[in-house]
């Protein structure tokens, strides 16, 4: 199953999942919710993008996983470790940018279909990172935290939009500057960036 908000796009890779041959694409969802709802005596595989409109891939695959649905590929354009591991959190089996060889797509698409976790390359290093130094991965608070830094949003602003006191986002701040290495906002929004941690 097809999983995307984006028509053009669902129509492409299905064109290219037909094309070979082992592969069979039998529905399509333009968001969390009808992978949720898909048949899953007639679906191996949910091939899912996480940003979309309605409910979102991370969601749909917390709930798929609850349900014991069908294995989630998350297939997109999303190449942040706070995606990547959010995902994988969710129970996603696999995890694959959007601009992958086809062959890559194939073999994605079988791996997860069998159960087993596959992930692109840059998804791979972004892992390793963070097993390496797990002192220094940020949580998912200080993800939104920086996210939120990263749109020019004052720390009362960011605490407003986080239900959280002015106070707690000073803390958070100072974790998310060691983590970092850095001294500021301005440094640690662009460090995140450099980094793809947001």
């Amino acid at each position: 199953m097809l999983v995307d908000d984006h028509p053009v796009v669902r129509a492409g890779l299905r064109a290219i999942l037909d094309s070979f041959g082992d592969i069979a694409v039998v529905a399509e969802g333009a968001d969390g919710a009808a992978a949720v709802d898909a048949d899953a005596t007639t679906v191996d595989v949910i091939v899912m993008d996480i940003q979309m409109a309605g409910m979102d891939g991370i969601t749909a695959t917390k709930a798929l996983v609850a349900a014991s649905g069908p294995p989630v590929l998350i297939l997109t354009t999303y190449d942040s470790e706070a995606d990547i591991v959010e995902s994988l959190s969710a129970g996603a089996r696999g995890y694959l940018l959007k601009d992958a060889p086809e062959t890559d797509l194939h073999r994605a698409v079988m791996s997860t279909a069998r159960g087993d976790p596959t992930f692109s390359p840059e998804v791979g290093a972004a892992l390793a990172r963070r097993v390496g130094h797990p002192d220094l991965a940020l949580s998912r608070r200080e993800t939104e935290i920086l996210r939120a830094l990263a749109t020019g949003a004052s720390n009362r602003e960011v605490a407003s939009s986080l239900f959280i006191s002015p106070a707690t986002v000073k803390t958070h701040l100072i974790h998310i500057y060691r983590k970092l290495g850095v001294d500021n906002r301005t440094a640690a929004v662009t460090e995140a960036q450099v980094r793809k941690l947001i």
